[in-house]
């Protein structure tokens, strides 16, 4: 079976994480990583086109068979939830016009998937993203890991999808109260 490849985002109007994992089932093996960094004196148009432009490129360049994005968290900041909400945006777009099928995970469910507590800090996530992927060192900078983390977790999510559904086990009373 030949690996499928998962592209991750972290999205962000600044800096966007990407990530490229290539999965078998049982291995992920990383492929790419990095950001796509826009100006922030830029109008908000300006900067969304690169940011799709960006998406573009490394979809060119791997040609994924998914998009994993980190999905809109909440901020105190009203604004600054909206912005996130135009640069998923571009990013959405591009997964579908590329026919991917694309993945949705709150933050926190990635951060649970891949280091067990939905709380981790950037630098928690940074080390299980390096110790899952077998690497010498996280991945720089900390949006590129947290896009690795999302390409991680739609990994893991389809190995669970994946696993047989096991019968209810029916015990009877007595064997469970003595």
């Amino acid at each position: 079976m030949s690996p499928s490849l998962v592209l991750g985002i972290d999205p962000g109007t600044a800096v966007t994480g990407y990530g490229v994992v290539a999965y078998d089932g049982r291995i992920a093996t990383l492929v790419e990583c990095g950001v796509i960094r826009t100006t922030a004196k830029d109008p908000l148009p300006q900067r969304l086109l690169e940011i799709h432009e960006g998406v573009e490129e490394v979809l060119a360049r791997h040609r994924p068979d998914t998009m994993s994005v980190e999905d809109v968290f909440y901020a105190k900041n009203v604004r600054t939830t909206i912005v996130l909400g135009h640069a998923r945006g571009v990013i959405l777009l591009a997964a579908q016009k590329a026919a991917l099928t694309i993945c949705e995970y709150p933050p926190a469910e990635i951060k649970k998937a891949i280091t067990g507590t939905g709380a981790a800090t950037k630098e928690q996530v940074q080390f299980m993203v390096a110790r899952l992927l077998r690497l010498k060192s996280a991945p720089q900078p900390a949006d590129a890991a947290d896009g690795v983390a999302a390409a991680l977790c739609a990994c893991l999510m389809s190995s669970r999808a994946k696993l047989p559904e096991l019968p209810a086990m029916r015990l009877p009373l007595s064997k469970l109260v003595k």
